[in-house]
């Protein structure tokens, strides 16, 4: 939670702890007012720290596949690198063997090839070991996907964040103002933030969709 609204959120406390001192009729009536008001910024406080700590865990948990992605692309370059040099070495032998009379030496020469070439096969893919170069691809790609959902979750959790935080300075500055307006505001503004949590928990990449579904509407109508 920011500086900013822990400031006001003090301000607003010390504003119904003075007017609980006060007392009196009119009083005691803002000073009902104020304490649903009051309620009203526990709960967003509340949510606000809920979505924080799920938007941390969501950050850190994409920080780690996206190593987990890089360490897995640079073992399948690896993997390429070492496949190719094998496959080169085996072609440069399979030519010097045709110019070979020794026929000891040719079948040595024949098995080291075919040694070579298996090994090629196991590095483009391995199903056993899972290390083959497919299927280091294919574990990449889905570190990559895994991660892009984790920080679409991320994205969502700090928007949520920030309508809360917004939230509760309306929620505060109601109290200070005794504008009631600014209260209402409050409470929208923590449904908005309920709705950005919702997407991140179960449904992380509706709003990329969306807006990649709207580009392509806008780009269809423009063509029209």
């Amino acid at each position: 939670m920011s500086h900013v609204v822990h400031a006001v959120q003090h301000e607003a406390e010390h504003r119904l702890e003075h007017e609980h001192a006060d007392g009196g009729g009119h009083a005691t009536k803002v000073s009902d007012r104020n304490k649903k008001i009051a309620l009203l910024i526990a709960v967003i406080a509340l949510f606000l720290s809920l979505s924080e700590t799920l938007g941390k865990s969501a950050q850190t948990a994409g920080i780690e596949l996206n190593i987990k992605a890089s360490d897995t692309w640079n073992f399948f370059q690896a993997k390429t690198v070492r496949q190719t040099t094998l496959r080169t070495a085996a072609e440069a032998l399979r030519i010097e063997l045709t110019g070979q009379t020794d026929e000891a030496l040719k079948s040595v020469m024949s098995k080291q090839i075919d040694g070579w070439n298996a090994t090629v096969k196991r590095y483009e893919s391995d199903p056993e070991q899972k290390d083959g170069r497919k299927e280091l691809k294919a574990q990449a790609e889905q570190y990559e996907r895994d991660r892009d959902v984790a920080m679409s979750r991320y994205h969502n959790y700090e928007f949520g964040s920030a309508a809360y935080q917004i939230g509760i300075v309306l929620a505060s500055a109601a109290v200070i103002t005794g504008m009631i307006g600014l209260a209402y505001g409050a409470a929208g503004l923590g449904v908005i933030g309920l709705i950005f949590t919702g997407i991140g928990l179960f449904a992380p990449n509706a709003p990329h969709d969306a807006m990649h579904w709207f580009g392509h509407l806008f780009q269809a109508a423009g063509a029209h």
